[in-house]
C-alpha cells in the first residue's frame, strides 16, 4: 500500500468563520453593484427585461435630442432635454443597481461556499475494500463509479456514498453546525460531501458525482444565480407587462401626428397652438408604463433565492421557491419535526400483585445495555423514583440480549432467569408461547398509553408479566400555535408517523395538526401525495432516506436533510444545510414572502401610475389642449416643472422600494382574503396617495430653486 501523502497545502481545509451577515446597503455590496449597474447597461442585459428596455431606449434618443439641441436644432430647450435625459438613465441605472444589490447578496454567499473547493489529492483504491492497495489522485481526475479511501485528518475530496466504515465527519464549513456527524456505510447517514473532514477512523467511499457536478458546484451556481430562471408566475407577469408597455406604446406613437393635427387645425381657426415634442412623449411613456415593479421584478426573484440560501436551504430553482408560496398541503414527519424525537420514560405501571417499584427495578435490569434514549431514560427514571443504583452485573455472569428486529425484545439473561422488554404484541406473544397468562389489566394499561400518545413497554420476568413503561413522545413548545397560524393561511398540516392509529391520533390531537397518516410506508406516503395532487393541491414534504426519494421525487416542494442519503438530495428540489425538519415550515413562509413582495410592488406600481397622470398628461397637452388645465389638480408650477417632477418621481420611487423588494414584505399568517384587503389598502391606496405628494413636493423644489 502506497503511503503517498497530500501536502498541508492541499489538507487544509476551510477554516475561517463564517461570512458576516452583510447589512442590505453594507459597501462590500454597494462598489460592486454600483459597478455592475454600468455594466448592465449592455443592450443585450437590458432586453431581458422589455420594459426597461423600453426607459433604456427612451434614454438614448433623448440624448441624441439634446445633442441635436446643442446644434440649434432642438425641440425643446437643451436644458430641459437633458434634464429628462439624465433621470431617464438613472432610472435604468437604478433598476440595474436593485438586482446588482441582490445578485451581490448571493455572490457573497457564494464566495464563503468558493473557498470550500480545494485540489485535493484522494486516495484512489483499487477495489472497494479497505485494506486494499491505493494510489494518489487528483480529485478532479476522480469520476463516478470510483472509490476512495479518506482517514482521519483527510478531506473528502468529491461526493459519495459510505460503502465501508464509520467516521466522525466534521461538516461545519457547509452546514455551519460546529458538532461532527456520523457517517457511515448503509441506512440514511451513508452521504458525504466534498470540501467537509473526516475527523477519526476511515471510510471507504464511492464516488457519486463527476468534478464540476457535485453538490457543492451545484450551491455555489444556484445561490449565484447563473441558472436562475424565471418562475411561471414571474412569466405571467412579465407577459402583463409586456401587454401594458405595448398598449402605451401604441397610445404614446399616435399622439404625436395627433397633436400636430391639432396644432394645425388651430392655426386654421386663428387660435394659438403648440405641438407636443418628442422628449416630453418619451416622458410621458416612462411614466405610464409599469417601471416601477418593472425595475424590481428580477430583484425580488434574485433576492428570494438569497433568503432561502439565509435559511442555510439550497434551493435548486426559484421554480421551488415561488412554490413553497402557493403550497397548501403539508407533509411533516412526526419525530424530530412535531415532537422532539426522543421518548423519555415517564411512568411506572405495575401489572396486579406487582409494586412500582418492583417493576422499576426490573426495567432498569433490562436496560442497563440499552445505549438507545428510551433505555436510558428507564434507568435514569428508576434512580430518580426508587433510589436504585447500578448493580454489579458480572458477579451475577448476566448476558444481556439486544434488541433484534425478529424478536422486537431485548433484555438480560441471569441464569435460567430471563428479563425482557418490548413492545406490547410482541412480549403478550412471548408470554402466551410459554403457556402462561397475559393479564387482561395490562392490555388496557396499553390501550391507556396508546390514547395519549406514548408508547408502553411492557416488561415480563421469567414469563410474568411485571407490568408497563410508559415512553412519552413530548410534542415541540409552540409547535400548535404554528400550525394554527398555517390553518388561517389555508394551508392543511398532515402528520406522518410510523406508530400505530392510537398513538398517531393522541399526538395528532395535542399538536394541533389536521389530519395524519400511521402506520406509513414508502408507498402510502406516494399514494397520499398524488390523491392530494389529484385534488389540484400543491404539496410539499421532507425526507432523508433512500426510502423518501419516490416521495420526495413526487411532492410539488420536496426538502431534503443535507444529512441523508444521495437519493434523497437528488430526488428534493431543496436540500436543508441544517438538517431540521422543522425548516419546512420557514420555507414556506419564504415562498409566501416572495409572493406577497411580488404582488404587493405589482400591485403599487400599477397604483402610483395613476398620479403621474393627473401631473404629465395636463402639462403635455396644455400647449394643444389649454381646456386641460382643469386636470392639473396638483397645481404644479409648470409644464416642465410637472414633466420633470412625474419623471424624478418615477427613478427615485425604485430606490426607496429596493429594500422592500429585497428583505420581502413583512410576512403575515392571515387568510387569502384579509392579506388582499391589506394590500389594496397599504400598496393599493398608499400608491395611489404617495405619488400625489411626492411629486408636488418635487415640483415645489424645483421651482424653489429655479432648477426648470
Amino acid at each position: 500500500m502506497l503511503n503517498a501523502q497530500p501536502s498541508q497545502k492541499e489538507m487544509t481545509i476551510f477554516t475561517n468563520p463564517p461570512a458576516k451577515k452583510l447589512r442590505l446597503f453594507d459597501s462590500e455590496l454597494m462598489m460592486p453593484a454600483i459597478v455592475d449597474s454600468f455594466r448592465k447597461l449592455d443592450p443585450r442585459v437590458q432586453v431581458r427585461s422589455p420594459v426597461m428596455f423600453v426607459v433604456y431606449v427612451g434614454s438614448i434618443i433623448t440624448t441624441l435630442l439634446y445633442v441635436q439641441a446643442l446644434y440649434g436644432q432642438g425641440e425643446a430647450a437643451p436644458g430641459f432635454i437633458l434634464a429628462t435625459s439624465i433621470w431617464l438613465w438613472f432610472t435604468v441605472l437604478f433598476a440595474n443597481f436593485a438586482e446588482a444589490l441582490a445578485e451581490g447578496r448571493s455572490k457573497a454567499q457564494a464566495a464563503s461556499l468558493r473557498s470550500l473547493k480545494q485540489t485535493v489529492t484522494a486516495k484512489k483504491l483499487a477495489s472497494p475494500k479497505h485494506g486494499t492497495t491505493w494510489l494518489p489522485q487528483s480529485a478532479n481526475d476522480l469520476r463516478k463509479g470510483n472509490y476512495i479511501l479518506v482517514e482521519a485528518g483527510d478531506v473528502i475530496p468529491i461526493d459519495g456514498e459510505v460503502i465501508e466504515g464509520v467516521a466522525s465527519v466534521d461538516e461545519s464549513a457547509i452546514t455551519g453546525e460546529s458538532a461532527p456527524v456520523i457517517r457511515e456505510s448503509g441506512g440514511d447517514f451513508s452521504s458525504v460531501t466534498g470540501g467537509t473532514r473526516v475527523l477519526s477512523d476511515w471510510l471507504v467511499v464511492k464516488v457519486t458525482a463527476n468534478p464540476g457536478e457535485t453538490f457543492l458546484d451545484r450551491m455555489i451556481a444556484m445561490v449565484e444565480g447563473a441558472k436562475r430562471q424565471k418562475t411561471p408566475n414571474e412569466i405571467a407577469l412579465t407577459i402583463l407587462l409586456v401587454a401594458l408597455t405595448i398598449v402605451f406604446l401604441v397610445v404614446t406613437v399616435t399622439l404625436l401626428p395627433f397633436s400636430l393635427f391639432s396644432v394645425d387645425a388651430a392655426k386654421a381657426a386663428g387660435l394659438s397652438s403648440s405641438p407636443i415634442s418628442i422628449t416630453v412623449l418619451i416622458a410621458l411613456l416612462v411614466c405610464l408604463i409599469p417601471t416601477t415593479i418593472g425595475g424590481l421584478l428580477s430583484a425580488i426573484g434574485v433576492a428570494g433565492m438569497s433568503r432561502m440560501m439565509q435559511a442555510n436551504v439550497i434551493a435548486t430553482s426559484g421554480r421551488a421557491v415561488e412554490a413553497a408560496g402557493d403550497v397548501d398541503v403539508l407533509l411533516l414527519d412526526k419525530t424530530g419535526t412535531i415532537t422532539l424525537g426522543n421518548r423519555q420514560a415517564s411512568t411506572f405501571i405495575p401489572a396486579p400483585g406487582v409494586s412500582e417499584q418492583q417493576l422499576a427495578d426490573v426495567a432498569q435490569l433490562a436496560s442497563l445495555a440499552d445505549d438507545t434514549p428510551e433505555g436510558r431514560s428507564i434507568v435514569v427514571l428508576a434512580k430518580q423514583k426508587f433510589n436504585i443504583r447500578e448493580r454489579e452485573m458480572a458477579s451475577l455472569q448476566a448476558v444481556f440480549v439486544p434488541f433484534s428486529a425478529n424478536t422486537r425484545m431485548s433484555g438480560v439473561d441471569i441464569g435460567e432467569r430471563q428479563v425482557r422488554k418490548g413492545a406490547a404484541d410482541t412480549v403478550r406473544q412471548y408470554v402466551e408461547a410459554l403457556g402462561l397468562v397475559y393479564p387482561a389489566e395490562v392490555s388496557a394499561a396499553v390501550d391507556d398509553v396508546a390514547r395519549r400518545g406514548s408508547t408502553p413497554l411492557v416488561v415480563v420476568d421469567a414469563g410474568r408479566v411485571m407490568g408497563v413503561v410508559e415512553l412519552k413522545d413530548i410534542v415541540k413548545g409552540g409547535i400548535k400555535e404554528r400550525f394554527a397560524e398555517l390553518r388561517r393561511m389555508g394551508i392543511k398540516t398532515v402528520m406522518i408517523t410510523g406508530d400505530n392509529k392510537l398513538t398517531a391520533a393522541a399526538i395528532a390531537a395535542e399538536a394541533g395538526v389536521d389530519d395524519f397518516l400511521a402506520e406509513a410506508t414508502p408507498e402510502d406516503k406516494l399514494k397520499l401525495i398524488r390523491s392530494y395532487q389529484a385534488e389540484g393541491r400543491l404539496v410539499a414534504m421532507t425526507g432523508d432516506g433512500t426510502n423518501d426519494a419516490p416521495a420526495l421525487a413526487q411532492a410539488d416542494v420536496a426538502v431534503a436533510m443535507n444529512s441523508g442519503t444521495q437519493a434523497a438530495k437528488e430526488a428534493g428540489n431543496m436540500v436543508d444545510l441544517d438538517s431540521n425538519p422543522t425548516k419546512l415550515l420557514e420555507i414556506v413562509e419564504i415562498g409566501k414572502q416572495m409572493l406577497m413582495t411580488r404582488g404587493s410592488l405589482t400591485t403599487f406600481s400599477i397604483a402610483n401610475d395613476v398620479a403621474k397622470y393627473f401631473a404629465i398628461i395636463p402639462a403635455a397637452f396644455v400647449g394643444t389642449f389649454p381646456a386641460l388645465k382643469a386636470l392639473d389638480v396638483m397645481q404644479l408650477s409648470s409644464p416642465n416643472s410637472a414633466i420633470m417632477s412625474a419623471v424624478i418621481f418615477n427613478a427615485l420611487i425604485i430606490v426607496f422600494l429596493i429594500p422592500l423588494a429585497l428583505k420581502g414584505v413583512r410576512y403575515r399568517a392571515i387568510g387569502a382574503a384579509a392579506l388582499l384587503r391589506r394590500n389594496i389598502w397599504v400598496y393599493g391606496v398608499g400608491g395611489l396617495v404617495l405619488p400625489f405628494i411626492g411629486i408636488k413636493l418635487i415640483d415645489v423644489l424645483l421651482a424653489t430653486f429655479h432648477l426648470v
